[in-house]
């Protein structure tokens, strides 16, 4: 679902500029804040239902066929909106410089590589996740990857541990630990955890990466082809999905088919509008919105009623969160 740069410190940790970039080249005004805003709440709306419908479609679909077919219905809608929209841009100004042109070389293969991490792995491992914990555990757990982004700029880029980051990612652990010793819903399961967890690990690799590809090509561009490159991964997967698909009720189907169209096709197009547009720390702020977010469609239309010590753990990982990524 998400995917949700997420975090303050990834704009120094990737050296892309904090200035926001604008999805084409030429366009130098600032542009109206009201479309992304609008953008950014579609994005939080869509990808808190994916961690809903993971959990729906899960019961009847595996974690790699679900995922190969999100991807499926995903890179079709994709491909058929990149063909309209390049027509249209092409016949309004067919002599245009725009970085609607396909990446070569080294570029193309870290969007292959963007791709592959995020459409592939992440959603592989959040859907062996939610079959494990419920859609609210899952989605705190997803959301401290701004920190695991700060933490590995400290590791592996030597930047400095700041008191703030520390503080933050102290409380985060402890929110974590809460939530894995009493399960979001009063179950905890360890192994659910640590796929939660992981898939925490490649969102937040996922988004460094974008950030700085988007400074060279177009958002839908990028999105296009990371969601064929992450399908294409997912073959393997193709004859499971064939045999649930004929055995699977059509609500698990639609569910998939919404996983593909909505939070992926079209939450991936306003995350990238967005993520082009907006500042690190803005698009972090918009991020923070999904958890809670999912908690509530979670109760709503699961009846996955939160328990309260795992309430309080997911506070606890927003809060270090908060603190450790804003300035």
């Amino acid at each position: 679902m998400s995917s949700p740069s997420m975090t303050e410190p990834a704009a120094p940790i990737l050296a892309v500029p904090e200035k926001p970039v604008t999805g084409y080249a030429g366009r130098a005004e600032r542009p109206r804040s009201w479309p992304i805003v609008t953008a950014a709440g579609t994005t939080v709306l869509l990808w808190a239902s994916a961690f809903v419908g993971i959990r729906f479609a899960g019961h009847d679909y595996s974690p790699g066929a679900m995922a190969l077919g999100r991807m499926v219905a995903a890179s079709a809608a994709l491909s058929v909106f990149v063909a309209v929209t390049t027509r249209l841009r092409r016949a309004r100004a067919p002599h245009a410089t725009t970085r609607d042109t396909l990446p070569r070389g080294g570029t193309l293969g870290l969007v292959a590589l963007w791709g592959v991490a995020w459409f592939g792995g992440y959603n592989v491992a959040l859907n062996a996740a939610e079959r494990l914990v419920d859609a609210g555990t899952a989605a705190l757990l997803v959301a401290v990857a701004p920190i695991l982004v700060a933490v590995a700029a400290v590791l592996v880029l030597g930047e400095r541990l700041t008191g703030r980051l520390g503080v933050g990612v102290a409380v985060a652990f402890v929110g974590v630990a809460l939530i894995a010793a009493s399960g979001f819903t009063g179950h905890a399961d360890k192994v659910g955890v640590g796929l939660a967890v992981l898939s925490a690990l490649l969102y937040a690799f996922g988004v460094l990466l974008q950030k700085r590809l988007l400074a060279r090509m177009a958002a839908p561009t990028m999105t296009w082809l990371g969601a064929l490159a992450g399908t294409a991964a997912l073959l393997p997967f193709a004859p499971t999905l064939l045999a649930e698909l004929a055995a699977a009720p059509a609500p698990a189907t639609i569910g998939v088919l919404f996983l593909g169209v909505f939070p992926t096709a079209i939450g991936f197009l306003t995350w990238g509008y967005v993520l082009s547009r907006w500042t690190a720390g803005r698009t972090t702020a918009a991020t923070y919105l999904v958890p809670p977010v999912t908690v509530l469609l979670s109760w709503t239309l699961l009846g996955e009623v939160p328990a309260l010590l795992a309430l309080l753990g997911g506070a606890l990982c927003l809060t270090g969160v908060v603190f450790a990524t804003r300035r």
